[in-house]
């Protein structure tokens, strides 16, 4: 993909300096790859953003180009279906990746917009494949992510009660966050209730209530978009069944004890 010539894009000087000493280096593609590898894939990354709220990275149809690392803010995945229903496919943190569904056909077949002020690393997908045949560790982390989207999804589709959805999905947000050197237990969510009601296959009426009723019962504080989690063991007694996040991050972490 040509880069794109607007300033939005930073120098390949600048990335290699922000790339090398990014917090997120260890969330994303550059996992594990020593100074060369990195220096391999630094030299096709580019920058996008600030996108704002609102504003789409791709469309659902649009050519496939580029897979992207959201490097600050928060987008939002999801497909329309043919009587115009929004059906929301995830959320993408800082950190993690997105645009994986369009390898295969060589189309987008989701949208992604930004739910906050959003930066992503762009990568384009021709010159990634190059890469990847010089770096197998960069392979291996492409399928990992790939394998676990896979398994998020085969997650949504189990019977779990709309009480272990909300409480999983929570606990995947807390866990990811916790990755990113943020708080376990206070989490500030980038997307409103209907979002994550359409996510998880419930109706927003069901969200907002069981949001009361986890504060009602301790387990939660909730502040609007700002979410406490007062008694973990609880809620992970509850959700633990249904795991949107895929990573035993418990037996690793003190604070998700």
């Amino acid at each position: 993909m040509a880069p794109e010539r607007n300033s939005n894009v930073v120098s390949i000087a600048h990335l290699r300096q922000s790339c090398r000493n990014c917090s997120l280096r260890d969330l994303c593609l550059p996992l594990g790859l020593d100074s060369d590898d990195m220096q391999k894939l630094e030299s096709i990354l580019h920058t996008r953003g600030p996108i704002r709220a609102g504003e789409h990275l791709f469309r659902e149809g649009d050519t496939f180009h580029a897979l992207y690392a959201v490097k600050s803010g928060a987008l939002k995945t999801y497909t329309i279906d043919n009587g115009g229903r929004e059906h929301v496919l995830g959320f993408h943190i800082a950190g993690e990746l997105t645009g994986l569904d369009g390898i295969h056909s060589g189309r987008n077949r989701c949208n992604a917009v930004a739910l906050q002020s959003t930066s992503v690393c762009s990568l384009p997908f021709a010159r990634l494949e190059q890469v990847i045949h010089e770096v197998p560790g960069l392979q291996a982390q492409v399928l990992r992510i790939m394998s676990r989207e896979l398994s998020n999804s085969a997650q949504l589709a189990t019977d779990h009660s709309a009480e272990e959805r909300l409480a999983g999905f929570l606990l995947g947000l807390s866990r990811r966050y916790s990755r990113r050197g943020l708080s376990a237990t206070v989490i500030s969510l980038p997307m409103p209730r209907r979002d994550i009601a359409s996510h998880l296959r419930l109706a927003t009426e069901t969200v907002s209530r069981l949001f009361a009723r986890f504060q009602e019962e301790g387990m939660l504080a909730v502040r609007r978009r700002e979410v406490e989690i007062l008694d973990l063991a609880a809620l992970e007694r509850l959700g633990a069944s249904f795991d949107l996040d895929g990573d035993d991050d418990r037996r690793r972490n003190p604070q998700l004890r």
